[in-house]
């Protein structure tokens, strides 16, 4: 295929982040979910800069002629994604400033400056610098004799110009992290909430009283934090990878932002302190920073400007009288995440850590929540006996200083610990625990394509899969053998690891619907990934739509595939879907012939997955569990409220709503809140009969 059959990955992932601040610019949601999903466009763009943008520099930088496979430069990348960006940060200052904060004012809620308070709530805040963040700061002198201080990444940084008769001078703060970003006042009836960093820059004065403050700017600078772990000979991997979290505060600069209306002089500072090389510098007209609006749009006593809460479902085939082993025993359980509850993955790890029968876990950790029960549960197993051994991934980028404070934890506890496998970030989602049953050993296991997170279980929509089938079972030993053992991904019968097996499959069960449609039976790909980029996968499909495979995909994110009606995209339909809960589980359906092949998994089609990680997809063979994966396919297509079709040039338009209304999230919590309904009104209207004990 030519490059002019591709989008290029980075601008396809802003594409995507303009999807998701088009449902900050929906009038039609709460006012303080429209702020929550501002808030979400921000720390998107952040991680992009740090980790994508940063990349590209750092390639760029090292003389990198290599193209992307729509035939970019890193540099014409580079000016492609600043230009799309000035964009994209109009469209999220305008909503702010224009819209969102007016609104706001209407609901008696003040997001303004230390400048614009009542007397009365001004001199109360003047009092909070006094006594909780004056004793907490740290001027910092510039000048011509003392070494340039470093600029930490992503910090929020005051840089004021002090005058004393004709000398002037410059000093800096870093607002630090400890400290809440916004301060919110309730006065009577009314909320005032101002930035920290502007009653920082507001009360400045006082830090100097000799000296006059002649001008004051706010500042921010984002660094490079792709830095790759060089694994190959690193004799202590957990030593290697705080080395590179060192690294990660002195990268080079990628972007600076600084406010709207900064004096001539104080932007020349800031450029030198920062260093700042890079194309990516923006005037910011207002608060720096959009990520720290999340904690606005949770605050509390405003329930009315956010959705009414959904919660979790507990699952008719999950009998709670019972423990989860016997659950189990009965039937593999299918769960589909926030919509059922997570509780059974976390009672199952809970129920292990204290049973007699149990005698070893394992399990494979990429991210885990703050306060983790199923943490908790690995060191009260070790504690009561059981070989736990866990594969903790010190590479899963922004948790790595979490999972090396986790793994400190496990293996103070007795914990066997692995630190991830050479060369591989290993994403599989995948636990299993081994019980004597009568002196036979049964290993049950949970299969997913969510981490092992108690608070994103909540927010992320993701499949979990309870089973003790022997030959699931068998496969997951030969599983953990290989990535704590460092052997090969070998002799599988069931699951499908990355990178062995599982893309050669994805690959064999695309061409080989093609090979049935060229012989006139029908032939249906489904999927529902996050992101779409590798080219070998692409180029199957291109191949299996020209042959006349209706594909339908749902794709969150990036999407390298164009789609459109050109021969080898005619059959193709892409969908994207941004709702309240991120789309994260991946189901991949084959039509067959009739004979229906599902499966689910950890990893995306995308090349990082399946060539460089280790990753499992997980046949889905029960009925009523293929029943389920195919539903929640379909109602992707069937959505016409928040699904957007993906253009042929990359962007994306709304779907024209026709007919019934018809929201995916909404319908698979309704699904979900009546299947437990009907278990509720069964278990109430049968009646068990009494047996009087036999003598």
């Amino acid at each position: 295929m030519s490059s002019a059959s591709y989008i290029n990955r980075e601008l396809s992932w802003l594409e995507f982040n303009h999807r998701v601040l088009g449902e900050a610019l929906n009038k039609d949601l709460p006012l303080l979910e429209r702020l929550k999903f501002l808030a979400i466009t921000g720390s998107n763009l952040d991680e992009f800069y740090q980790v994508r943008v940063g990349g590209l520099e750092a390639l760029k930088l090292s003389g990198s002629k290599t193209k992307d496979i729509t035939g970019m430069t890193c540099a014409e990348q580079l000016k492609r994604i600043r230009t799309r960006v000035i964009e994209m940060r109009k469209d999220q200052y305008d909503l702010l400033t224009e819209d969102l904060i007016p609104a706001l004012e209407k609901e008696n809620i003040h997001l303004t400056s230390p400048s614009k308070l009542p007397a009365n709530v001004h001199a109360q805040l003047t009092d909070r610098f006094h006594t909780m963040i004056s004793p907490l700061l740290t001027p910092i002198a510039i000048s011509e004799d003392a070494p340039t201080p470093f600029i930490k990444n992503m910090e929020i940084t005051v840089v004021a110009e002090l005058v004393q008769e004709d000398t002037s001078r410059y000093v800096i703060i870093g607002v630090p992290d400890l400290l809440d970003r916004f301060i919110i006042h309730i006065e009577a009836e009314e909320t005032f909430i101002v930035s920290v960093e502007e009653l920082i820059a507001h009360n400045i004065g006082f830090l100097f009283p000799e000296e006059k403050v002649s001008h004051t700017a706010i500042f921010r600078t984002t660094r490079n934090a792709d830095i790759t772990l060089e694994d190959e000979e690193a004799r202590d991997l957990a030593n290697e990878m705080e080395d590179v979290l060192s690294q990660r505060k002195f990268g080079h600069t990628v972007r600076l932002e600084v406010h709207t209306g900064v004096s001539r002089s104080l932007l020349t500072l800031i450029k030198s302190l920062t260093s700042n090389k890079a194309e990516h510098f923006f005037r910011i007209p207002s608060f720096l920073c959009l990520a720290d609006m999340m904690g606005l749009a949770f605050m509390g006593g405003f329930d009315h400007l956010r959705e009414k809460a959904w919660n979790p479902q507990p699952s008719p085939l999950i009998d709670s009288s019972e423990s989860m082993f016997t659950n189990i025993s009965k039937q593999d359980i299918l769960l589909h995440h926030p919509y059922e509850s997570f509780e059974p993955v976390v009672r199952l790890l809970e129920e292990a850590a204290v049973d007699e029968q149990t005698l070893a876990i394992k399990q494979v950790l990429y991210r885990t929540s703050k306060h983790s029960r199923i943490i908790e549960a690995l060191l009260k197993a070790a504690q009561n006996g059981k070989k736990v051994t866990v594969l903790v991934e010190l590479k899963a980028r922004f948790d790595e200083a979490n999972n090396l404070q986790r793994a400190d934890e496990l293996l103070n506890a007795g914990v066997q610990i692995v630190y991830g496998v050479k060369n591989l970030k290993t994403h599989a989602k995948i636990a299993m625990i081994i019980r004597n049953e009568a002196g036979s050993l049964t290993r049950y296991l949970h299969l997913g394509t969510g981490n092992y997170n108690e608070s994103t279980a909540k927010i992320y929509t993701d499949i979990s899969y309870l089973t003790k089938k022997s030959n699931y079972g068998a496969d997951a030993s030969t599983f953990f053998n290989a990535v704590t053992g460092r052997s090969q991904l070998t002799r599988f019968k069931k699951l499908r690891p990355a990178p062995t097996h599982m893309k050669k499959h994805l690959l064999n069960m695309i061409n080989s619907e093609a090979l049935r449609a060229k012989q006139g039976e029908k032939a249906l790909i489904m999927a529902k990934v996050n992101s779409i980029q590798d080219k070998e996968v692409i180029d199957a499909l291109y191949k299996a739509s020209k042959a006349g495979v209706e594909i339908k995909i749902n794709v969150r994110g990036v999407c390298c595939l164009k789609t459109g009606n050109r021969k080898e995209a005619a059959n193709i339909h892409i969908v994207s879907i941004i709702d309240r809960y991120l789309e994260h589980a991946r189901v991949f359906y084959f039509h067959q012939g009739g004979e229906e092949e599902l499966y689910f998994a950890s990893a995306d089609w995308m090349t990082r997955n399946l060539d460089k990680r280790i990753e499992l997809m997980v046949p889905v063979e029960d009925g009523k569990s293929k029943h389920k994966l195919i539903r929640i396919l379909e109602s992707a297509f069937k959505d016409n409220q928040n699904a957007h079709l993906i253009l042929p040039d990359g962007t994306s338009e709304k779907v024209v709503k026709k007919g019934k209304a018809y929201r995916l999230q909404a319908e698979q919590q309704k699904k979900a809140e009546q299947a437990y309904a009907s278990l509720k009104l069964k278990q109430s209207t049968t009646f068990e009969p009494h047996t009087p004990n036999e003598k």
